[in-house]
């Protein structure tokens, strides 16, 4: 059963969340129409200090809403859109793709997965102490966990809207797991 877009966002200027709306276009080799992280080269403020003729890996963003349920057993209430994606899905396991996983949503957007989103400081900002819930390090092993969702390119652009379906496709093998991007 494919999984499906829960709700869609996007803002025209840096803030932490967007806004959510009743559909978004996606653009091939751009990202999101108007959204501020949309381009060729990178977009994210920060990065563009220091890395700005670099590829843009971060076109979209996507996030599993399974994810607020989890955080609000710890107290967190965070909604589609709040944490800055793009795109919020449930029943798809964006956080066990592969590293170049093809996501088809709806009639005709395919995305390529490039990464996870890299965590900021920033959401403390936004709830206090949620920094510590979406990113964190196994004592044990020493590995990292991002769970604040994918980020991708678009590979063909369309309309995406909340109900859509989100199809799986994954790259031949032997598969890489995600890194931060």
């Amino acid at each position: 059963m494919p999984g499906q877009v829960s709700a869609v966002s996007r803002s025209e200027t840096y803030s932490f969340s967007k806004p959510n709306r009743e559909a978004v276009t996606l653009l091939a080799g751009l990202g999101v129409e108007g959204d501020v992280h949309a381009g060729e080269t990178i977009r994210h403020q920060f990065r563009m200090t220091y890395e700005p003729d670099l590829p843009n890996l971060r076109q979209v963003h996507l996030m599993h809403e399974e994810l607020f349920a989890e955080l609000a057993l710890k107290g967190f209430e965070v909604s589609a859109g709040q944490l800055g994606e793009n795109i919020t899905t449930r029943g798809v396991d964006l956080l066990g793709l592969p590293a170049g996983a093809l996501l088809r949503i709806g009639e005709q957007a395919v995305v390529e997965v490039t990464g996870l989103r890299n965590p900021c400081s920033k959401i403390n900002d936004f709830r206090k102490g949620l920094l510590g819930e979406v990113f964190a390090v196994d004592p044990a092993s020493g590995e990292f966990t991002f769970k604040s969702g994918v980020m991708a390119v678009v590979r063909r652009g369309g309309a995406v809207r909340p109900g859509d379906a989100v199809r799986v496709e994954h790259p031949p093998g032997p598969h890489r797991p995600l890194e931060r991007v």
